[in-house]
């Protein structure tokens, strides 16, 4: 029978201490990142196991913490915002621990998405949605984890919300094919994509074809298809 390969064979980094920041975490998160990117670009076909035990790692928490309270942003559903966690008893060490024992037992589950309305620059209105403070802590450490695996599957034509790409990218190549004689530019948009059930089925038959951790399924599926509250 042939031998699967999996990422049981790559090594466990050891939990960062409570409270500990700085370098240290930042490099040991980037060093697993960078791990995860060297093997799924060495084996188109390798098949990821045993993620999820990556996502709840004091390190990557901790890592996933500084990279949304660096973005900022309001409170979701439950009025927790970023200054709360940090003026509260424990403050974020204390925050980031409490995610990581209820992902550990699995007893985390994500809250309602508040949803809003903001305008668009060419007049209506789009739809926006706002998950709390502690799940997109936890969204940004599943990000951490795999983003290096499936960035090694995109082409290099791909611009769209990839890490250091952007429009300006794109249309800078459009540039560049033009001047080497291309005429056509195609432009698609599936509208109203994300707003069925089906993405789900999509993005998952997509993403199981690299993940395998059917833990990591699990905490996927309900930031995939969340609860949605509609508010003013």
């Amino acid at each position: 029978m042939e031998e699967i390969p999996t990422t049981e064979e790559l090594k466990h980094g050891e939990a960062q201490p409570k409270g500990e920041r700085g370098r240290k975490v930042l490099g040991k998160v980037s060093l697993l990142r960078h791990k995860l990117s060297q093997k799924a670009e060495a084996e188109p076909k390798f098949r990821f196991y045993a993620l999820y035990d990556r996502i709840y790692r004091r390190d990557v928490l901790w890592a996933a913490w500084e990279k949304v309270r660096a973005n900022g942003g309001t409170a979701g559903l439950d009025g927790v915002s970023i200054e709360i966690i940090e003026k509260a008893s424990g403050g974020a060490e204390a925050f980031v621990e409490r995610l990581h024992q209820e992902l550990v037992t699995r007893t985390y589950k994500p809250k309602a998405v508040r949803r809003v309305y903001i305008d668009k620059p060419g007049g209506g209105k789009r739809p926006l949605g706002i998950p709390t403070v502690a799940d997109r802590v936890v969204q940004t450490a599943c990000l951490l984890i795999l983003e290096p695996i499936f960035e090694a599957d995109f082409e290099e034509c791909s611009y769209g919300f990839r890490p250091e790409r952007n429009a300006r990218q794109a249309l800078e190549e459009i540039r560049w094919l033009i001047r080497l004689g291309y005429q056509a530019v195609y432009d698609a948009d599936l509208k109203g994509y994300l707003d069925t059930s089906l993405q789900y089925t999509s993005v998952h038959e997509w993403a199981s074809k690299r993940v395998g951790c059917s833990s990591f399924t699990w905490i996927l599926k309900p930031f995939l298809l969340p609860l949605v509250r509609w508010t003013a």
